[in-house]
């Protein structure tokens, strides 16, 4: 082979390389503009702190975002709301009433965790104990409408489990009827679906919403108590009104949400963020809701937000308002106590 037909042959190859590279190139792009990717039910979140999440329709529990949601997580105190639905049931189906008295009696006095520091003998109505419940996440208040509606502890645990599977709740087992467990103990278990689906029927319950929904409330005038609620949202995010937030040291924190604006109502459930006082979890929840809110259906006629009761403001700092950080559900050997509540009451928790 003569050298000059050598030549022209290296460079035959070398033109027809480029050549082959950039047909394939346009063979791809033609592709993608043929199938391009389904557009996605909501927008992810930026950054993916959470072991869990889920975004639904409260009008018909459509899904409009989720990721991870079956996993298995620990609710904490969003627990509460579980106890909240049956005391609201009870109270609707007339077994139960607002205005009951409840007497404090000495296993709930001696409560952890976060608290509003109930003394034996005490009394206090259905209704301010259902506010303590889901302002202050107080689990001495929890205890004391489990013991109202179920006799005991244990047979109301067994209400919340029955009524867990009434509403398909298939991979949730309580254990207590507050979120409170202490390391090495055996604490509920739930999962970010399961959640949502008690978020929505607790959100069909307008009785429900104004205890979710209360941002600040005076528990005791002497000593003077003001709960602030923990979930800050409801500052935060335009119609939001509930639900609960929760927090165990060895699962970090959750939150269900819901918001309900221009006759729409979503339910967001963030589970396991490891963000510093639950604020990335706020945030992803913000991100969510704010995404899904727009692909969410009107609600039916019967379904009407909550009537918000505004309490007096007391400033962050002032003699007896409380902190409105991130409560914790696990006792931890770590004292708390509300400004002017008595201390070395058996309470054992923190409340950052």
């Amino acid at each position: 082979m003569s050298q000059l037909f050598r030549s022209l042959l290296t460079l035959a190859l070398v033109l027809a390389v480029p050549a082959a590279s950039l047909a394939a190139s346009n063979a791809k792009k033609k592709k993608a503009a043929a199938d391009p990717a389904a557009p996605a039910t909501a927008s992810a979140p930026a950054h993916k702190d959470y072991l869990g999440a889920i975004v639904i329709d409260a009008a018909d529990g459509k899904v409009l975002f989720e990721d991870n949601a079956d996993v298995t997580a620990y609710p904490a105190s969003v627990t509460k709301l579980m106890n909240l639905l049956l005391v609201v049931e009870h109270i609707e189906a007339g077994k139960v009433h607002l205005n009951d008295k409840i007497v404090v009696t000495a296993d709930v006095a001696k409560m952890g965790g976060t608290q509003v520091f109930l003394k034996q003998g005490e009394v206090f109505t259905v209704e301010e104990y259902l506010y303590a419940m889901m302002i202050q996440s107080a689990n001495d208040a929890a205890l004391a409408l489990a013991k109202q509606v179920g006799g005991e502890r244990e047979p109301f645990v067994a209400l919340m489990n029955e009524r867990a599977t009434q509403l398909g709740m298939t991979h949730t087992h309580f254990v207590t009827p507050h979120g409170l467990a202490s390391p090495g103990q055996q604490a509920d278990t739930s999962t970010p679906r399961d959640i949502a689906t008690l978020a929505r029927a607790v959100a069909k319950h307008p009785l429900a919403l104004r205890f979710t929904s209360t941002k600040e409330r005076t528990f005791r005038q002497t000593p003077l108590t003001v709960m602030r609620n923990h979930n800050k949202l409801l500052w935060q995010v335009a119609g939001c009104d509930g639900l609960k937030t929760g927090y165990l040291a060895r699962a970090g924190y959750s939150l269900a949400a819901t918001q309900y604006r221009d006759g729409k109502r979503i339910i967001a459930v963030v589970m396991g963020s490891k963000g510093v006082y639950g604020r990335v979890r706020d945030g992803i929840a913000r991100d969510l809701m704010a995404t899904a809110l727009l692909k969410a259906s009107p609600l039916p006629a019967d379904w009407k937000p909550a009537e918000i009761e505004e309490a007096p403001a007391v400033p962050l700092g002032a003699p007896g308002s409380t902190p409105a950080e991130e409560e914790s559900d696990e006792a931890n050997g770590v004292h708390f106590h509300l400004p002017g509540a008595p201390a070395g009451n058996g309470s054992a928790g923190t409340g950052k």
